[in-house]
């Protein structure tokens, strides 16, 4: 997957704010282009360090908005806060979005971004690599 730096970014520092809470959301890019390039910051209705769940509202509102600009979710992301950036069973059972890069962040070291990405497909996860384009946005 390719990814431009200022989005991996984006994910990044949401993931980093909403700790110790997992943190989840979007990447929207046009329908059948595979391109992530519009980030969607979204609410863990949960408010979980544990687990995580868009809130139904905002989730159809944000397809919605998604369906009027021909696009669609190319990447869904979320964090771990203690663990790997690996999907759990529960991240598993709830992929539903064939197409989709599932990516997901662990913000268990406070010092180094681990952010890796998944293809998840009936239950099975095949790791892909992460190609981040772009120049680093210095911090």
């Amino acid at each position: 997957m390719r990814i431009d730096r200022s989005i991996y970014d984006q994910i990044v520092a949401h993931a980093r704010r909403d700790h110790p809470d997992e943190a989840c959301g979007i990447v929207a890019g046009p329908v059948g282009s595979d391109r992530p390039e519009r980030f969607i910051e979204m609410i863990n209705a949960e408010r979980s360090p544990t687990f995580y769940r868009f809130d139904s509202l905002e989730q159809l509102k944000v397809w919605r908005e998604m369906d009027d600009r021909d696009e669609e979710p190319v990447v869904i992301y979320h964090s771990h806060t203690a663990t790997e950036a690996y999907p759990s069973r529960t991240d598993v059972s709830y992929a539903s979005e064939p197409g989709a890069h599932y990516v997901l962040v662990s913000t268990r070291d406070p010092e180094t971004a681990e952010l890796r990405s998944y293809r998840i497909l009936d239950g099975e996860i095949t790791e892909e690599p992460v190609e981040v384009t772009g120049a680093p946005t210095g911090r």
